[in-house]
């Protein structure tokens, strides 16, 4: 069985090389917090992506990918003298156990988690001892958008600002949807960009009502577009043509023999 202390030792000392002012890496050299972040992200979003894809043998070289931005993060710590990667790894040690009383605590502590909302409790101390205060404090601007999104709306939710039930939240769509046409004569892009982003809103709002993720329900159609089109202009190279050759009807009746097909593929 591979030594896991011993790897991730290996790691942190390849990061330490790396960076090493004379004898690193010139692009890793040059680096910081700020440029190394949207790797950090994209990394995340792979691992997301094999999993969706259930490609478990390319899932421990993407989380790797994900624990090289740790380890990355962790030295440019270290190089700042602000942390370590033991103190990551002790925090997160740390709020799991104190999250987790029901699990690592005494007889009465487990009794109590089974009796309340412990886990919101444990994070709302967190956020008003690092200084976040209100319903909203905390939710990273960072998030992709329909993310935060959701989780803005299932935190003021939890203080009884919230639509009653589904229905509800169809009628104010339909509301936005109404604003956004009254805005299109004027065209004005400010207002436009205004009223699509409460449409926006509100589906995010929508889905959580529905107990869906609003960015996997994007991605599947997104997906969905992908594979659809790609089958429309293989039906069209059939003919000799392209998308960029064909009328709007042609593509459109590509398309629907395209959801026809799938419909009825056994």
């Amino acid at each position: 069985m591979t030594d896991a202390p011993a790897e991730l030792t290996r790691l942190l000392t390849i990061m330490v090389r790396l960076r090493d002012p004379q004898t690193g890496c010139p692009w890793d050299q040059a680096q910081d917090f700020a440029t190394i972040a949207p790797y950090t992200i994209e990394e995340a979003y792979e691992v997301a992506d094999a999993i969706e894809r259930q490609d478990m043998a390319a899932l421990p070289d993407e989380l790797g990918d994900l624990l090289f931005q740790v380890v990355y993060h962790a030295r440019l710590g270290e190089e700042a003298g602000r942390f370590t990667f033991a103190d990551i790894a002790r925090a997160i040690a740390d709020k799991m156990v104190r999250r987790h009383p029901h699990v690592f605590g005494d007889a009465a502590a487990r009794q109590a988690a089974l009796h309340s909302d412990l886990w919101e409790a444990q994070k709302a101390a967190e956020r008003r001892a690092r200084d976040e205060h209100g319903a909203l404090a905390g939710v990273p601007v960072g998030l992709p958008a329909l993310t935060r999104a959701e989780k803005l709306s299932k935190r003021a939710a939890r203080v009884g600002f919230d639509w009653p039930d589904t229905e509800a939240v169809l009628a104010k769509l339909d509301e936005e949807v109404a604003e956004l046409r009254a805005e299109l004569p004027a065209s004005d892009p400010a207002r436009l960009a205004d009223e699509l982003g409460d449409m926006l809103f509100v589906l995010a709002n929508l889905a959580r009502k529905l107990n869906l993720d609003p960015e996997t329900c994007l991605r599947g159609a997104n997906d969905k577009f992908a594979r659809r089109f790609a089958a429309v202009e293989h039906a069209l190279a059939a003919q000799g043509r392209t998308p960029a050759d064909s009328s709007l009807a042609d593509m459109e009746a590509a398309w629907h023999a395209v959801k026809t097909a799938e419909r009825t593929a056994p």
